[in-house]
């Protein structure tokens, strides 16, 4: 690490961005949830509409979001790009794009669950809100922040290390 770095500094700072982006998972998870009950209360107060031409444009756009945040996890936490930030940024910069970049992915698994419930409003099938929330809740679980991945990642990349490992730091 850069003399200007302590690692008190730098602990702290990882415990308080990484209890900060947990919270904020952890809530759009139950966020997540909370939808399934408002679509399920609200289902008696919906009318169904026949829209056929809707039904197969949500499930691939709720698809493609879905693997696109899998597929932005493992591009923006891919070792060479975080051996890069912790020789160019080092500590400091490491944590900030571990954050980032894990509230983007809550980001993308949220309007997935959003984009289920505005579905549900516009149909009122209740069953669109049902699968983007299975498919809202696998991104964010997968995109949740364990803080011994984000130490070790931060230990690895930040010191310059040049140890052999996966090709991504593991959060599940």
């Amino acid at each position: 690490m850069a003399t200007t770095e302590t690692s008190a500094s730098v602990s702290a700072e990882l415990s308080r961005r990484h209890k900060s982006t947990s919270t904020t998972v952890l809530s759009l998870l139950v966020a997540v949830l909370l939808l399934c009950v408002l679509a399920y209360v609200s289902q008696k107060f919906l009318t169904q509409r026949s829209t056929v031409s809707l039904d197969i444009p949500v499930r691939i756009t709720i698809l493609i979001f879905g693997l696109g945040a899998i597929a932005l996890r493992r591009t923006k936490f891919a070792r060479m790009r975080l051996q890069d930030i912790g020789a160019l940024q080092g500590a400091h910069g490491l944590i900030v794009t571990l954050h980032r970049t894990t509230l983007l992915i809550a980001i993308i698994g949220i309007a997935i669950a959003l984009i289920g419930f505005v579905t549900t409003l516009l149909t009122g099938a209740p069953i669109y809100t049902y699968q983007a929330a299975v498919v809202a809740a696998a991104v964010l679980l997968y995109g949740y922040p364990v803080r011994r991945s984000w130490e070790q990642a931060v230990s690895q990349f930040a010191s310059g290390n040049d140890s052999k490992g996966s090709s991504e730091v593991t959060t599940l």
